[in-house]
């Protein structure tokens, strides 16, 4: 166990918004629920799947819509402890451990602050090691776990609790009832025991989280090879450097969707097009497909390289788009099936980023 204290926090964000893969939320917010959280209960325990009992129960917990919404729309902060009461009652036995659904943007920090709120541990496992826009896209699933019963949350005390026959309905019904409650809600999910858990997450994704943070953070400071430090630890690669010069960003059915086109710093002979379903998916470049989900596609300022988030996108950003290798916990039979290209409708093969 490890305790996460104020200082720890500005290098948690950074990694959160940088495997966000441009989704997840902004964290800005999320940071000062932690902040707070840390100041009302000191600093909060983080916990590996080894130093928990087998039996105990874990629930994730997350903010779900569009991110256009949520930077609008600031969480009271009380719906997310609420939603995981919510789903306490449902199950009828408490939770002894709050882990992040994904490891990106808002829902990397947003566990914390519950963690705390509830006096339990944060657990150092997700279940993506990135963002991803659909609550049926984890490792959890992979592994043959039910993201049900679940429980949605508002900011105005509306609860909701449900059990569904698939993960994939599940998100459907979540998807729905989030856009009639303002597509900017709390949701409690994947009840599970830490046996199962420990088969299932992708373990010292937050440890990660905060490490890849902290080699960002030499590369703003313009550290002699802090890029080359970087991309070793991520074993990633720059796909692109470039301005945007087109951008199409819509909220509709209840995601952040579009395209974002960057056009080569020495002309027009070569682009690369993005396509937005709140995270950055997939990039063609010049035609031909250079990085597809899982694998992840992070924008950076070129200048500054702070990362940079979809609903923040603007036409003539000079930007650097990297591309970095999906966690491990996915190499298993049936992965494209739940987060290949073509679970997002791209009519594209998969295109390992390794090899």
């Amino acid at each position: 166990m490890r305790k996460l204290a104020l200082d720890a926090l500005d290098q948690l964000t950074l990694g959160a918004t940088l495997l966000g893969t441009g989704g997840g939320g902004d964290p800005f917010i999320a940071k000062l629920m932690v902040e707070q959280a840390i100041n009302d209960h000191g600093p909060i325990d983080i916990v590996g799947l080894d130093e928990l009992s087998a039996a105990a129960q874990l629930a994730t917990v997350a903010v779900v819509g569009a991110p256009t919404v949520i930077v609008e729309k600031i969480p009271s902060g009380s719906e997310f402890a609420d939603a995981v009461r919510a789903l306490v009652s449902y199950l009828g036995r408490d939770i002894d451990a709050i882990m992040p659904v994904e490891v990106g943007g808002m829902n990397t920090l947003i566990p914390l602050a519950v963690a705390a709120e509830l006096g339990v541990p944060c657990v150092d496992a997700d279940g993506m090691r990135r963002a991803f826009p659909q609550i049926e896209m984890t490792t959890f699933t992979l592994a043959g776990l039910s993201a049900s019963p679940m429980s949605l949350a508002d900011e105005k005390g509306n609860r909701i609790a449900f059990e569904t026959v698939s993960n994939q309905v599940g998100e459907k019904l979540v998807r729905g009832s989030a856009m009639m409650l303002g597509l900017a809600n709390a949701l409690a999910a994947y009840p599970m025991t830490v046996a199962e858990a420990r088969d299932a997450a992708v373990w010292g994704s937050m440890r990660y989280c905060s490490e890849i943070g902290g080699l960002l953070r030499a590369v703003q400071r313009r550290e002699e090879g802090s890029w080359d430090r970087f991309l070793d630890f991520a074993d990633g690669r720059i796909v692109f450097d470039g301005k945007i010069i087109d951008l199409d960003r819509r909220t509709t059915t209840g995601f952040a969707r579009g395209t974002v086109v960057v056009e080569d710093f020495a002309g027009p002979g070569r682009t690369l097009r993005i396509e937005i379903q709140n995270e950055l998916l997939l990039a063609i470049e010049n035609g031909r497909p250079v990085v597809t989900p899982p694998d992840l596609i992070c924008m950076l300022d070129f200048e500054t390289a702070e990362p940079i988030t979809t609903e923040s996108l603007a036409y003539g950003q000079r930007v650097r788009v990297l591309g970095l290798p999906c966690a491990d916990g996915w190499k298993r039979d049936g992965m494209l099936d739940v987060v290949g290209p073509a679970a997002f409708g791209y009519d594209v093969d998969y295109v390992p980023l390794k090899g």
